[in-house]
């Protein structure tokens, strides 16, 4: 059988714009006939590659850029400083097309003609491609031997490399190069787009700027603002639900030990993380109220159905209570109707959340969740094997 991993989170988020869409306004959805607060998938992934930092050293993450010649120049420079000015000649050898049009990785030239040292640019590659930190130390390595030895790089053993020591955010989120499926890799994590439970009509903050020269200026006779503007925001409190697939993680990574790892990270990262989008004109940084994580065998198992019918404010109560209560109820409802109870289940809360949430497991906190759930993962790889 294969093992999941969810995470459901309630987090209040106060006035804030977080995810804009094309216009400035903070991105909604319609769900149950109601607007919704929305924040995106990978708004939110965004922010937990970011966060990875904190918790995994860089060797174990990865890149994703479309400067692949720079990248891998760079390495090639730093491993062998007498190959530094064929480094760009030799990165690009890496990724150019076959012959037989097998081994692509399209490029094109830079939108910039210089770089920042005003030497020609490299090429980039037409789409951003996800590499991990040894993926580049390898190829750089296997560029370097084949300069030295006078030999052509041969695609066969790229591809080999490009499919070998998968980083941990490439393993959780995958990576897919269109041109050349025979580099792609599958995303052992699903993060949905986090949605409000209740219905909400977005705002608009007219604000004004001060000229602070022309406002000390005695003779200055204009009183006007220096400038004046509005910003779209909104308030919520969203639902958040993302599910590792263990067993794929345990595949891309190939190794117990750095799936432990991964999953530490991930639960760390996606409880911590918050986009930053107008954090300075809003300083609206939370931590999520309630925590529920189950580990299941039979499928991934989203309690967004909770929220169909969109939460509605008690009086002095507001939005949270009532939806940790249908957090709560929906996923006895599912056990309920379906038979299947997850393997185990952890849950971490604040305030009256943790009476609730009780209802499901007691309550601890949140290290030791994260403790527990390594504990847990550790426990599960050791009977796959």
């Amino acid at each position: 059988m294969t093992n999941y991993i969810d995470f459901h989170i309630l987090q209040n988020v106060p006035p804030s714009c977080v995810n804009r869409d094309d216009s400035g306004s903070p991105k909604t959805a319609t769900f149950g006939g109601q607007r919704r607060a929305r924040v995106s998938s990978q708004c939110w992934k965004r922010a937990v590659r970011q966060l990875f930092n904190d918790f995994v050293d860089q060797s174990e993450l990865g890149y994703r850029t479309t400067r692949i010649i720079d990248l891998l120049a760079k390495e090639i420079s730093r491993q062998n400083p007498e190959l530094e000015s064929q480094s760009s000649e030799l990165a690009k050898e890496i990724f150019k097309k076959s012959s037989d049009k097998q081994f692509r990785i399209t490029l094109k030239p830079a939108r910039s003609k210089k770089d920042s040292g005003g030497k020609t640019a490299n090429d980039v590659a037409s789409y951003l491609v996800f590499l991990s930190a040894l993926q580049v130390q390898q190829l750089a390595e296997y560029a370097i031997e084949k300069a030295v030895k006078d030999e052509k790089q041969q695609k066969k053993d790229i591809e080999k490399l490009l499919n070998l020591n998968h980083s941990i955010d490439l393993a959780l989120f995958g990576r897919m190069v269109a041109d050349y499926p025979g580099v792609n890799v599958d995303a052992a994590c699903q993060v949905a787009h986090a949605i409000s439970t209740h219905s909400v009509e977005n705002e608009f903050d007219f604000f004004t700027a001060v000229d602070d020269v022309k406002s000390q200026d005695e003779e200055e006779t204009d009183a006007g603002a220096g400038m004046m503007g509005t910003v779209e925001f909104n308030s919520s409190t969203l639902y958040r639900y993302a599910t590792i697939n263990l067993d794929m993680l345990r595949e891309n990574l190939g190794s117990n030990d750095a799936t432990v790892r991964a999953v530490d990270a991930f639960a760390q990262a996606f409880v911590k993380a918050m986009p930053t989008g107008k954090q300075n004109t809003f300083a609206n940084r939370t931590l999520p109220e309630a925590i529920y994580v189950s580990v299941r065998d039979d499928q991934p198992v989203s309690l967004v159905g909770a929220f169909e019918n969109a939460v509605t404010s008690r009086e002095g109560t507001g939005f949270l209570a009532p939806s940790v209560s249908r957090l709560v109820k929906e996923a006895a409802d599912i056990e309920d109707a379906y038979g299947v109870k997850p393997l185990a289940q952890l849950t971490c809360g604040v305030g009256d959340s943790r009476e609730e949430l009780r209802q499901i497991q007691d309550p601890v906190a949140f290290p030791q969740l994260v403790s527990d759930l390594d504990n847990l993962v550790t426990e599960l790889l050791a009977k796959g094997e």
